[in-house]
């Protein structure tokens, strides 16, 4: 990787790793993105493009990277009708533009569909993540082994550092929503049970189907034949049917994990979801007559994402933690994106998000064009994130969050750089969002692949 990204990263099970302050890391980190930009220019076709529509040949500070950072919309640049008329071969060579690695010796004959291209390409070790495509296209994103083994060592370190929770193998993990099936989750949800689970109990996962590239991308693709009027009748009532079906799955879903729950309330539990299916299950226990007093003193629970639109009472946080006795100490959670390959975990204290020192912050203008002039204090701005521990692509990455990033210390003591608990995105709070660069890439990306 380099000597500079190898000293951030070897950093990733000290206990200390949030004291540094940026100042302190600046220097290195500065460094670390040369090095990554030195190794990766020649290897990712649309960085390549970047760099050299940019004029960047190296990286002496970190607002030089700003120029070759790519959307997070990059990674949803291939064309929709190489999945509708199942190209693999074009969405194979698409992929090839933002990777790092060459994509070869990957067999492309008589695949049945996505979720089978995907497991074609695991088989050779290329590791396909996506991030949600209920409301569009999945952003995919391409992974190595590396990655998949640094997400393992990353999601116990981040969790036992925001929660206080040793792993000492002596919770029963209960899942209160429904996961996305592809190899990230996998290998964390693994790594958390080797971790934290007596391996006498076995984990409960919420009873739905489960949530495949293949089975998002199907609903995407038929609600875009819907609008434009192209889907045959046959389609339509195959389509209302299995929604129908998931719909039914996912409200007994609630009601079966609440019983479980109340089944095994003297056990130490470790709770995990997202604040709609938490609060959900919870209020079914609270139903059933069951609430604090009747649950271990010592349970813990990992909440992932915000609120994703849903509607809950202003009180849903305390309401959940005093339905499952959740101590002040052990509320986990996390800020991160399928985008990036680490957390940034909330301390208990100051309840803000740290940046971990392999993980550069950069705040952008609304536009994503260009970097504010941020060196001290607290400001507001667009989230960009160069993530020095991604091998299997380019680290850099502009999301579509706005934040609060301190450069201060935090209330709990440590130096890290901090993000303030109301993180937002553009497009919720605007209706749209447009990132400057976006169209650019897009361009780049269709014309290469």
């Amino acid at each position: 990787m380099g000597a500079a990204a190898d000293k951030l990263t070897a950093l990733v099970a000290d206990p200390e790793r949030f004291a540094f302050s940026a100042q302190e890391l600046r220097a290195t980190q500065v460094a670390a993105l040369d090095e990554r930009f030195q190794e990766r220019r020649g290897r990712i076709k649309l960085l390549g493009l970047r760099a050299r529509d940019a004029g960047t040949e190296s990286i002496g500070r970190v607002e030089d990277v700003v120029p070759v950072l790519f959307p997070h919309t990059a990674y949803k640049s291939y064309p929709e009708s190489y999945l509708m008329e199942e190209r693999w071969d074009r969405l194979t060579k698409w992929l090839g533009t933002v990777a790092a690695h060459p994509i070869e010796g990957v067999s492309l004959e008589a695949i049945a569909g996505i979720d089978e291209w995907i497991a074609r390409l695991a088989q050779q070790g290329y590791f396909i993540s996506c991030s949600s495509g209920t409301t569009g296209k999945s952003a995919m994103l391409v992974a190595s082994q590396k990655d998949m083994d640094w997400s393992r060592i990353d999601t116990v370190n981040v969790f036992a550092w925001g929660s206080g929770v040793a792993p000492a193998q002596d919770r029963l993990i209960v899942g209160c929503a429904p996961v996305a099936t592809v190899p990230k989750n996998a290998a964390i949800a693994s790594a958390q049970y080797e971790a934290f689970a007596n391996p006498e109990w076995p984990r409960w996962n919420y009873p739905v189907p489960p949530i495949t590239v293949g089975s998002l991308t199907a609903m995407v693709v038929m609600r875009k034949k819907i609008a434009e009027g192209t889907a045959r009748p046959d389609e339509i009532a195959a389509f209302e049917e299995t929604s129908a079906a998931r719909a039914k799955a996912v409200a007994d879903a609630v009601p079966a994990t609440a019983q479980f729950i109340v089944e095994n309330r003297h056990r130490k539990l470790q709770l995990s979801g997202l604040w709609n299916g938490l609060w959900q299950v919870a209020k079914a226990v609270r139903d059933a007559g069951y609430g604090r007093e009747d649950f271990h003193p010592d349970n813990s629970i990992y909440v992932g994402g915000g609120l994703k639109r849903a509607q809950l009472p202003p009180d849903y946080q305390d309401y959940v933690f005093e339905t499952f006795n959740i101590p002040a100490d052990r509320h986990f959670q996390n800020y991160s994106m399928q985008e990036l390959n680490s957390g940034m975990p909330k301390c208990r204290e100051g309840g803000r998000y740290h940046v971990p020192p392999w993980m550069v912050p950069v705040l952008l203008d609304k536009s994503g064009d260009e970097a504010l002039d941020h060196a001290r204090g607290e400001m507001e701005g667009r989230a960009a994130f160069f993530d020095l521990s991604l091998d299997g692509r380019w680290g850099g990455v502009i999301t579509g969050d706005r934040i609060r990033l301190d450069y201060g210390a935090c209330a709990c003591g440590n130096h890290s750089p901090s993000i303030r608990d109301d993180i937002a995105r553009y497009a919720d709070l605007e209706g749209d969002d447009k990132i400057g660069c976006a169209g650019t890439v897009d361009a780049y990306v269709r014309g290469v692949a």
